[in-house]
């Protein structure tokens, strides 16, 4: 077993779970919870990770079996492994420098990283640290000449992929948030600052790399905000309610491929197809905007079937390990992404956090494939045990 171990493993923490527990002794409790929850009473964030585990694989042992291979090509890339890393907001205010970490972690591991708007690093920083190959994601503007021009950047950065954000009509009402003041307008407590006081290697990096800022969003914002100033300004700037008016012009502009995020149903799917959209993710946010919705297994398996040989279907929420990854790609998934994985691992682990997590899941997920006699990941639907997804 030790020789299938991924390079950069740390066997001090061989599951995501040692990740999270870790990274909740070394995070603050606002930036951990951030993090960590979902929103007004967990729900589906519970339903995300138990429902996807109802899953059941076949292993056939006594096929011919050479090798498994977990090389996944989308979009004319072939990478690694058939998960990136998903898009997350705020990153660096739950760990200091964490996109960077994690965008250098996923070129070198050759798997997708994707930007969030509202990350804190650029899109030209972390174009420069994968080489051209991150993907974006857009939060959509209110003003259609700020759109343009964050569509520009990227373009301009070589972002193979834009994603466009649809799952966000509206704030999550996120209960944790509002108690620790991460809420718009934000606010620091006196609660929040002896809570960093206790974690100082976290205190310590941020004075390194500074406070965490909107860093794509930079330009276009009025010098000097406070924190009451700044959630005016994000409320005014954009606006997270999509429609085919909307995504048309976008379309129209970029010549890369194009990704819906947050997709929860087959009439959704119908517009995207009708407006030439390349792929979509089937996502609820993990968990963080509607408590009452569907886990994402659900409408994967029911999109998948129906849409998977018109465009390409992906899947995020839910996803903590490689078996989870095997599960989704059974239920018709053609790539996953994994978005609080990721982060428990830099919380943890700091600058080895991204290669410590990848290597994990690919350990993970190798281990399943060589198990169930499943040689490519493409065969993983034959393994489907019908009635489980």
């Amino acid at each position: 077993m030790g020789k299938k171990i991924a390079k950069g493993f740390d066997a001090r923490y061989p599951s995501i779970s040692d990740l999270r527990n870790r990274a909740m002794e070394k995070m603050p409790k606002f930036a951990f919870e951030y993090l960590d929850g979902g929103c007004n009473e967990d729900v589906n964030l519970i339903k995300n990770t138990a429902e996807i585990r109802e899953v059941e694989l076949l292993p056939y042992y006594l096929s011919k079996h050479t090798e498994s291979v977990m090389k996944t090509e989308i979009f004319g890339h072939t990478y690694d492994a058939p998960f990136g890393i998903a898009p997350v907001g705020l990153q660096g205010l739950m760990w200091p420098n964490a996109p960077e970490i994690l965008a250098k972690a996923a070129f070198e591991h050759n798997v997708p990283f994707v930007l969030s708007t509202v990350s804190t690093s650029s899109i030209e920083r972390i174009s420069e640290i994968t080489e051209g190959q991150a993907w974006f994601q857009l939060y959509h503007p209110t003003e259609n000449s700020l759109r343009d021009d964050i569509i520009r950047r990227a373009a301009v950065a070589e972002c193979p992929v834009l994603v466009i954000l649809c799952d966000v009509p509206t704030f999550g009402f996120r209960p944790r948030d509002i108690r620790n003041g991460l809420a718009m307008p934000p606010k620091m407590s006196l609660k929040n600052i002896l809570q960093i006081m206790g974690k100082p290697e976290w205190a310590m990096k941020t004075l390194i790399h500074g406070q965490p800022n909107f860093e794509t969003l930079k330009p276009y914002m009025p010098k000097g905000l406070d924190l009451k100033q700044l959630g005016k300004f994000m409320d005014q700037t954009f606006s997270g309610r999509l429609n085919e008016e909307k995504i048309k012009p976008i379309r129209d502009m970029w010549k890369g491929k194009l990704v819906l995020k947050g997709v929860a149903n087959e009439a959704d799917v119908e517009k995207a197809l009708r407006l030439g959209i390349d792929g979509v993710i089937v996502s609820n946010h993990g968990g963080r905007q509607l408590d009452a919705g569907e886990s994402t297994i659900k409408p994967l398996s029911r999109i998948a079937e129906k849409y998977g040989d018109q465009l390409t279907v992906m899947m995020d929420s839910g996803i903590r390990s490689g078996p989870d990854v095997a599960r989704a790609l059974a239920s018709g998934a053609k790539f996953t992404f994994m978005g609080r994985s990721f982060m428990y691992g830099v919380g943890a682990l700091g600058n080895n956090g991204g290669n410590h997590t990848i290597s994990l899941l690919k350990t993970e997920l190798q281990q399943v494939m060589e198990q169930i006699c499943c040689e490519r990941v493409e065969d993983f639907p034959k393994h489907l045990i019908k009635g489980k997804a």
